[in-house]
């Protein structure tokens, strides 16, 4: 029971009185269950990625105390955006309102309450979906061995068709690995189908590997090939990645478009654990009940391959990357940031310059955290002519947990003891605008789509 003081104090003969008014306690049904409702229960229920699940009080009760020290310390839900720069209409940022009423929840004796005072149960999409998918795609299966040569599965592409008979609109897009363990990463994309396509072959690039399973570098990009294998394509067109599960372009009032005739390509990113698993992949859209005047384009612009350039030196805490930048050829709506590094990423700053020379940081995110590879929804009008600037630093000492070698040199590279610099945006332009003519970027990396 937790009382509540209102001290009104009287100066009445040098003495001053007290009055003691009793508050309801703070519980479950009627406090607590709305905030994990709105915040929480999107990762932590069955079939998500979140350990466990807070969809009752049954299931959260057991962790009540960790509960509070995570959203205490602001771990949970995570969030790494500075709130001095932008503004995201998904922030997942606890109010301290609803920080102090878990704590006070779990400091008067994680009470349950009346049933009747709980918000009525969220209707979930069903089987683990996030989306309510119109059509899913079966994609491929695919053995992971539990422990393969350096503990590496090079990344692949598998071309699958999509069934798609016409020119679709989508809305929504979900990438639904079945063992999320051991997936780094999958991303789609779309050209059109041409004769030679071998539909469930996974396709890859061979790479030279050292001992720890680090590619040797070479002259020129050192991206398994990926740009090859896109070729033809409008770029990458949307991933899964912890903390970024699926797209919903309808928020932005716009859809993507699937040309009829035209193939899927997933690309899949596994890293082994010591336990082999089957994976299969699915693919889940929403379609748009007519075309949309607005069109969702994915975008991307990485810092340079090159291994002379890009080049981290061992024990360094502070290793500042070369720029990613691209120029906007068009007017857009700029909706959607997503930095992307890997285990040494530090922090990663998003800016634009503006024709008339005025600066703008638009997101910065100054403790990035490779564990949540999260998206910030935002909406910026961006002229044509405007630069967008990406930039970033590594720690690669000791003082970085995540560090599996602080004493090697890394470069550029697929793995995640390798490193990246790739800074994803999305916009919104007219249905019409050719999505590869939107941007120019310095070090191009199959971005558009």
């Amino acid at each position: 029971m937790f009382t509540k003081f209102c001290f009104a104090t009287l100066m009445l003969g040098g003495t001053a009185m007290a009055a003691q008014i009793p508050s309801s306690p703070v519980t479950f049904n009627k406090d607590v269950l709305p905030i994990l409702q709105k915040n929480c229960q999107g990762c932590h229920r069955p079939g998500q990625i979140a350990p466990m699940s807070l969809l009752s009080y049954k299931e959260a009760r057991p962790w009540a105390k960790a509960m509070k020290t995570a959203v205490a310390t602001r771990k949970m839900p995570p969030w790494f955006a500075d709130p001095q720069y932008g503004h995201f209409t998904n922030d997942r940022s606890l109010k301290q309102s609803d920080i102090d009423t878990i704590v006070k929840w779990v400091d008067g004796g994680a009470l349950e309450g009346n049933a009747k005072d709980a918000p009525a149960p969220i209707e979930w999409p069903p089987e683990g979906w996030v989306i309510r998918p119109d059509i899913i795609v079966q994609g491929p299966t695919f053995e992971v061995p539990a422990h393969p040569k350096n503990d590496v599965v090079e990344w692949m592409w598998v071309t699958i068709p999509t069934g798609f008979t016409k020119d679709t609109w989508v809305t929504a897009i979900q990438i639904r690995p079945e063992h999320t363990a051991v997936t780094h990463h999958m991303c789609i994309a779309f050209k059109p189908h041409t004769p030679d396509a071998k539909y469930f072959e996974p396709l890859w690039a061979p790479k030279e590997r050292d001992d720890e399973g680090a590619a040797i570098p070479t002259a020129g990009p050192t991206f398994g090939g990926r740009t090859n294998f896109l070729a033809g394509s409008n770029g990458l067109e949307d991933c899964y990645l912890p903390g970024m599960i699926a797209d919903d372009y309808s928020i932005h009032r716009a859809a993507k478009l699937i040309p009829t005739g035209w193939d899927m390509m997933i690309n899949l990113h596994y890293t082994p654990n010591g336990k082999g698993v089957t994976d299969h992949v699915q693919v889940g859209f929403t379609l748009a009940k007519e075309p949309p005047e607005r069109r969702y384009v994915s975008l991307l612009t990485s810092a340079t391959q090159d291994p002379s350039r890009f080049r981290i030196p061992p024990n360094e805490s502070n290793w500042q990357s070369p720029p990613a930048e691209a120029t906007f050829n068009v007017d857009a709506e700029l909706v959607f940031m997503m930095p992307h590094m890997h285990v040494r990423g530090k922090d990663m700053t998003y800016t634009l310059e503006y024709p008339d020379g005025r600066k703008q940081v638009i997101l910065n995110v100054p403790h990035y955290d490779f564990n949540w590879q999260l998206g910030y929804d935002t909406s910026i009008k961006v002229p044509k002519g405007t630069k967008l600037h990406v930039d970033a630093h590594y720690d690669n000492s000791p003082n970085n947990k995540f560090n599996p070698n602080p004493n090697r040199t890394v470069y550029y590279g697929e793995m995640t003891w390798e490193e990246m610099m790739s800074g994803f945006f999305g916009v919104v332009v007219d249905r019409n605008v050719n999505p590869n003519k939107i941007i120019s970027s310095r070090n191009p990396v199959g971005s558009g789509g």
